[in-house]
């Protein structure tokens, strides 16, 4: 009888134990370090590091009062899955949000901004300079046929479809997955009546793009956008080539300066001084405005313009009207 009585004290006192302890773990979790300490910090968690290390790193940084407590807290919960990357995290947050935080991954995000009309190398430049994608990463990538393949793009690179746009992006995100949401955005940005308009036009997407991209190049004016559109959809029409500037310089290596003669006379396949039709694809990355251009032409007669040195153009419909526009603006 002693001896059941001893049992039963031994167990009572264990089972008191680990329901004290277990309201511990559980008191631990909801009760922030310093309630008061909303001060932001950033922690990264490396790809790979295990619970426990996370544990002890999470309170070296003074965001937990305890690390042991936090991995029992996580094994009370269960099977944990934290994610790697950057964290803002504060003392003031309880252990069970700061857990919430980890497994779900929402890591710290930087605002990225591709502006319109740069090519694939000006973009990897700015991808470096963010601390994003080495230059020479981004520009291999993007140049990988069978990359751009995979996305179902009939072209050798990427050049026109890195889509100019601002964007959230948290920093040790792999090169190539960095693009491929820049991809992805903009087949979203080119829907399907978009494609239907295309085909209406006679137009592939990819070309499209393509004339998006010269009239990105063409004019930084909104209102002459569908204007620019308009002369190369009548060239086109009457198979007259396109004599576009820009197209000329993408073929130039190193291109620096101004323009100059002996460049526009130079035979590589972008230019249309040389070529008729379109250059083989985007000599730069369109936006969403010159796309729209692109599919939907102001209709006018013009066939010719030139820039009146402010930035906008003076439009012709005939060549001695552009004869007389040349020598008012250019030969002064």
């Amino acid at each position: 009888m002693k001896y059941k009585k001893t049992l039963f004290i031994l167990f009572l006192y264990a089972a008191t134990t680990a329901i004290c302890a277990y309201w511990n773990i559980i008191c631990f979790s909801k009760t922030p370090k310093d309630i008061s300490d909303k001060t932001d910090k950033t922690l990264l968690i490396k790809k790979g590091l295990s619970f426990s290390d996370a544990a002890k790193l999470l309170y070296k940084n003074g965001f937990i009062t305890n690390s042991f407590k936090m991995k029992l807290f996580a094994k009370l919960k269960g099977k944990v899955n934290i994610k790697a990357g950057e964290y803002v995290l504060s003392a003031s947050m309880p252990p069970i949000h700061i857990l919430e935080i980890l497994e779900k991954g929402k890591v710290k995000l930087y605002k990225f901004t591709i502006p319109e009309g740069l090519n694939i190398k000006e973009i990897a430049t700015i991808f470096a300079d963010e601390n994003f994608c080495s230059e020479e990463k981004f520009i291999a990538k993007a140049m990988d046929k069978n990359f751009t393949k995979s996305f179902n793009i009939n072209a050798d690179t990427l050049e026109g479809y890195i889509f100019p746009d601002t964007y959230l992006f948290p920093k040790g995100l792999a090169c190539e997955d960095l693009i491929s949401v820049i991809i992805k955005h903009f087949f979203k940005v080119f829907k399907k009546d978009w494609k239907k308009r295309a085909e209406q036009l006679g137009f592939t997407t990819h070309q499209v793009v393509t004339l998006a991209s010269m009239i990105e190049k063409e004019t930084m004016e909104p209102k002459e956008r569908a204007l620019v559109s308009s002369t190369f959809h009548n060239r086109l029409k009457i198979n007259m080539k396109l004599q576009s500037d820009p197209t000329a310089i993408y073929g130039v290596e190193n291109f620096k300066g101004y323009i100059k003669k002996k460049d526009l006379k130079k035979d590589t396949p972008y230019n249309t001084y040389k070529i008729k039709g379109l250059p083989p694809g985007p000599i730069a990355n369109p936006g969403k405005a010159a796309i729209y251009a692109a599919l939907f032409p102001a209709d006018t007669k013009f066939y010719f313009f030139v820039s009146k040195n402010n930035g906008t153009h003076k439009f012709s419909k005939t060549f001695e009207e552009h004869a007389f526009a040349v020598r008012k603006f250019k030969l002064r």
